[in-house]
């Protein structure tokens, strides 16, 4: 007999989700606020429930990816659904805090389910792929029961911990480091504009060189965990020097100077601190400052 898992919110990841385990040979119970979303979903095999509660009755692992925490509290207000969670396997893939996801964990605890929190690194076309990542945590033991029916959303699984915020933790530190990336990327691709050159080749540029930025992301997080600041091949000073000409660069260009301008007082805060000998990554020191 199939396994039966039960998926709530159908948006582009959400039906990404249900897709995967209707591939993977799960039988698979839908709902959806707006019905037309799961019609697709049916054709394939997915067994449409007609309420929140009847989902979760449907299935013994229920998996929520709706836009936030506030949108799952809205459904889990529906009637009956605080009774049909009892005994039953909550996993939360919508996006939130780690605070939400404590919040909630301490709820299901209190209707009798067990909540794991997650967060999906991966876009809706990479789910059920070996591409996607998918960050648990929660109760352990849980995990570990049902293992089988979350490996079939990413090839990379990752349990991070008991802590219900462990994993919304390391989806905002992500966020941290994409928001970063994204904004620099733009920058680059307006400075290539300004001089007359490709952002598609820009593109191709940074691709060629990520793999030497994978190595610098973990070289930093060793850095930063272990207190190993000094003896840097690039120092803060160095970096802030390069960052004044980027500053330079943009007035003379006329165009943005938004990004340049932070990031090089950032790094002169740094400097102004007595940090400008040691690695770049010891900018972290100012940041805590302002916690």
């Amino acid at each position: 007999m199939k396994e039966r898992v039960t998926v709530i919110g159908l948006g582009s990841m959400g039906a990404a989700i249900a897709r995967a385990l209707l591939v993977k040979g799960f039988n698979v119970t839908v709902w959806n606020r707006d019905t037309a979303k799961a019609i697709p979903l049916k054709e394939k095999g997915a067994q449409l429930a007609d309420s929140p509660a009847a989902a979760i009755e449907a299935s013994p692992l229920v998996v929520v990816c709706v836009s936030d925490y506030q949108a799952t509290k809205k459904i889990f207000d529906n009637e009956g659904v605080a009774t049909a969670l009892s005994g039953r396997v909550l996993v939360q893939l919508s996006t939130g805090t780690p605070n939400d996801a404590r919040l909630l964990e301490k709820w299901a605890k209190q209707q009798g389910a067990v909540c794991l929190n997650g967060d999906i690194l991966a876009w809706p076309s990479q789910v059920g792929t070996e591409q996607a990542t998918v960050t648990i945590s929660g109760n352990k033991d849980k995990y570990n029961q049902m293992e089988a029916q979350l490996r079939a959303l990413a090839g990379n699984l990752s349990f991070v911990g008991e802590e219900p915020g462990a994993s919304g933790a390391l989806f905002a530190a992500v966020l941290a480091y994409l928001a970063g990336s994204w904004i620099g990327f733009c920058h680059g691709a307006l400075v290539c504009e300004n001089e007359g050159l490709r952002a598609d080749d820009f593109g191709r540029l940074i691709e060629g060189i990520s793999p030497i930025l994978a190595i610098e992301s973990r070289n930093m997080g060793e850095v930063i965990q272990h207190n190993r600041f000094s003896d840097p091949e690039s120092t803060v000073k160095t970096t802030g020097d390069d960052l004044q000409l980027l500053v330079q660069q943009a007035k003379e260009a006329g165009i943005s100077t938004e990004l340049p301008v932070f990031a090089a007082s950032l790094f002169k805060r740094a400097m102004d601190a007595g940090y400008g000998q040691e690695e770049h990554a010891a900018i972290i020191k100012v940041l805590r400052k302002n916690a």
